[in-house]
């Protein structure tokens, strides 16, 4: 840097003194050389020396090496040979240790096909997860495993296919299975059901005989469908007996959950099941349209549907999650809601009581097998009861056809018996007491006809159809005897007091059917005790109870009587009518015949053989029906002569009518129903004798002075009645009397009658001014 940095002349004065030292060097080298010149050439003569030496030197080893090749090329060749050895050896143990990390590999995916072929696909997810985490990433390098990773996934999907695809089928067979299922499980509710009253009756000592005998005369009853025969297996041989894991394999479920659980699609696969079991409990709740045709309809929907809630049941213990009580709860609630509503609608239809029973009983069993599974059935029992009504509904129909063909089958005659057996075959189905009639000799008469002790088995009938409904229904004895009390009360008060009413009113039952009806309805009511006590003893409870409900036979049997007694009223009217019709007065006539009509003394006949028959009703009865047909007898007399088209009356045909009007007072007089006091049934043609004495003596002056006095002679002549009969007495008389007008006493006759008119128009005008 000095050289270059310094003076101007710095780098000549610098190669100047380099030039001087390296010829200071040079002299130096050169003496060097100088000084070993010598050894040089000394070197060099040895090296010519040798040089003969070395050639033959190197003949020798070119020929040793010749030779050496020459023995050596088979060592070579082993050496070749052993080095090839040595790489197939490392090569081997490479592959070998390759293989024992792939071996493993292959073997699981080897199993895990065997396990995909035999349908394990829940091992085969097990498998194909220690392939992914714990074989496969060993050996990731190779191609065979990465194909092997990627034919994982579609695996696991083929798994979950075939596996949805097994589920689906198992959702398919079980609607098959579940009708069988529900069968099965009903059958084991009630047979335990039956075990459990039979120890109940076996440990309670006092368990009432006539709650036993009653009962098992309603299992013997032709009309009891017993749940024995409901559920009857078709293999009588049977002994162990079937669950819903027997009759249903519940293994696809059990492995498509397990699959989705492992894929980690468990709530996916929860809610697909749910909601196909859903869609299914829709299809179960479905009726069909017909049936409520027969009790095999009805059987088939409850079956189905326990059947599919035993199946939810066994899913909810033996899975985890995959139902849920609170999802059972929700669908027996939708479930139950539309049940009700079925049942409802289709027992509506029901017009057959065994046919309501029977599906009673299959309500009972239904209910009592779900409430076994932990099922709420309270609002199934309260179905029961609107049922019972329905059911009592279609008895009464029954029992009021039984009624009318019984009292169409009656004779109305008393019941002739004629010996102790034939008398006894009578008392042994009516409870009948008669003293005095126990006293008379054989053959002899029951006051009833046979319609009676029909009426009364019937209404037993009833009470043992209607007790039948009250079974199993879990009610109190108190609460099965108010029913039985109140739908007893609704036969003889609707029922049996219809069909009386009915009948009474039938054309063709005349006096003496009538006079029978009300015999045997008297019977009849005295039969109610004797009901009830039949009731108590089936139900066991006392009569004396203060809630016990009491028969309300004596107003049904009541209202017949006063019924058919008003009938009886009007039948003998209408026959009077009838005779009254066929009445042929000559009311123009110029005197009487001299004795009565013939169409009167026909009725008055008529009356003495009716009033006859009477005597076996009660003495009111038959005395208020005699001063009525009396009463009407007058009266339609009385309109016979104020008849409007009735114009003109003669003497002669007063006189006829008066000899008529004789008779009806005879008849009155003679007492033809006992217990009249005085002439008490006279009175009832009172108005007729006071009106016929009037013209019949023509005694108008005291008629006109004593009008209107407690005391007068003609004290029930009315003015107007006289008014309207002496007018038409005019206009005959006018008539008769048209060529005798210059006789002095038919002149003076007819002026006293023209003034005892203007007179009766006089009181007669007072009387509606007065008004």
């Amino acid at each position: 840097r000095s050289v270059y940095d310094d003076q101007p002349n710095a780098h000549q004065r610098f190669m100047e003194k380099l030039d001087a030292c390296i010829r200071n060097h040079d002299r130096e080298i050169e003496k060097m050389c100088n000084f070993h010149h010598q050894g040089f050439v000394d070197a060099i003569t040895e090296l010519l020396k040798v040089r003969a030496d070395a050639e033959k030197l190197k003949v020798q080893v070119t020929d040793t090496n010749r030779r050496l090749q020459d023995a050596g090329k088979q060592v070579i060749a082993q050496t070749e040979e052993i080095i090839r050895c040595r790489v197939q050896q490392r090569n081997i143990t490479t592959v070998v240790e390759k293989l024992q990390l792939c071996l493993p590999v292959l073997e699981m995916y080897s199993k895990l096909k065997e396990q995909m072929n035999v349908k394990r696909y829940y091992s085969a997810l097990k498998t194909m997860e220690q392939l992914e985490n714990l074989y496969l990433p060993r050996v990731s390098q190779y191609r065979f495993c990465q194909i092997m990773i990627e034919n994982l996934p579609k695996l696991r999907e083929e798994i979950k296919e075939i596996s949805m695809s097994d589920l689906k089928d198992f959702l398919e067979s079980i609607r098959k299975h579940s009708d069988r299922i529900g069968e099965t499980a009903m059958k084991q509710a009630q047979q335990q059901k039956t075990f459990s009253t039979a120890l109940q009756k076996q440990n309670n000592v006092n368990y009432g005989r006539n709650m036993h005998l009653s009962r098992n005369r309603i299992l013997e009853s032709k009309n009891d469908i017993t749940l024995k025969r409901t559920f009857e297996e078709d293999d009588e041989h049977e002994e162990e007996v079937l669950t819903a894991q027997d009759l249903v394999d519940f293994s696809p479920v059990y492995r498509c959950l397990h699959i989705y659980s492992v894929l980690g699609d468990g709530e996916i696969f929860e809610n697909y099941y749910r909601k196909q079991r859903r869609k299914q409990a829709r299809l179960v709740l479905q009726p069909q349209s017909s049936m409520h045709e027969t009790v095999e309809g009805y059987r088939r929907y409850f079956s189905q549907i326990v059947g599919f809630f035993v199946v939810e049941d066994h899913i909810l213990h033996v899975t985890q999650g995959l139902v849920t009580r609170t999802y059972t709860d929700e669908l027996w609630n939708m479930a139950l809601s539309k049940i009700i509503a079925v049942l409802r609608t289709h027992s509506s239809y029901c017009s057959d009581p065994d046919l309501v029973l029977e599906l009673k009983n299959l309500i009972v069993v239904f209910a009592d097998t779900l409430q076994g599974y932990g099922f709420p059935v309270n609002r199934l029992f309260d179905l029961l009861f609107e049922i019972r009504d329905q059911y009592n509904e279609t008895l009464l129909k029954k029992w009021s056809g039984l009624f009318r063909d019984i009292f169409e089958a009656d004779n109305y005659s008393p019941i002739p018996v004629a010996n102790e057996e034939e008398y006894k075959i009578v008392i042994s189905k009516f409870p009948f007491q008669d003293p005095e009639l126990d006293k008379q000799s054989f053959p002899k008469k029951l006051p009833m006809s046979q319609s009676v002790p029909q009426i009364y088995i019937q209404v037993k009938e009833f009470i043992y159809a209607s007790l039948k409904f009250s079974e199993s229904l879990h009610r109190s004895s108190t609460e099965i005897d108010d029913m039985l009390r109140k739908s007893t009360n609704l036969l003889l008060t609707r029922t049996l007091s219809s069909c009386l009413q009915n009948l009474i009113k039938k054309p063709h039952i005349g006096l003496t059917e009538l006079v029978q009806i009300i015999i045997n309805t008297t019977h009849l009511e005295q039969a109610c005790k004797y009901l009830e006590d039949f009731i108590s003893n089936i139900t066991n409870i006392s009569q004396v109870t203060v809630h016990t409900a009491r028969l309300y036979g004596l107003s049904t049997f009541k209202d017949a009587r006063h019924a058919a007694e008003g009938e009886i009223y009007t039948k003998l009217n209408q026959k009077i009518d009838e005779f009254i019709q066929i009445a042929d007065y000559d009311w123009t006539m110029s005197e009487s015949d001299g004795r009565a009509s013939g169409y009167l003394m026909d009725l008055i006949n008529f009356l003495r053989s009716t009033f006859q028959v009477f005597t076996h009703l009660p003495g009111k009865v038959a005395q208020t029906a005699c001063m009525s047909a009396c009463q009407h007898l007058s009266m339609s007399l009385m309109q016979m002569l104020l008849d409007s088209e009735l114009r003109q009356i003669s003497m002669g045909a007063i006189q006829q009518f008066n000899l008529d009007v004789i008779q009806c007072e005879l008849f009155a007089s003679s007492e033809p129903v006992p217990g009249f006091q005085g002439d008490t049934l006279q009175l009832a043609f009172i108005d007729l004798r006071q009106l016929l004495d009037l013209f019949m003596v023509w005694d108008w002056s005291t008629y006109l002075a004593d009008y209107g006095q407690a005391t007068s002679k003609y004290l029930r002549v009315n003015p107007s009645t006289a008014l309207t009969l002496l007018e038409k007495m005019k206009d005959s008389s006018k008539k008769n009397n048209i060529f005798a007008q210059f006789r002095k006493n038919d002149r003076d006759k007819q002026k006293l009658i023209e003034t005892v008119v203007k007179q009766l128009r006089s009181l007669v005008n007072g009387m509606s001014q007065h008004t």
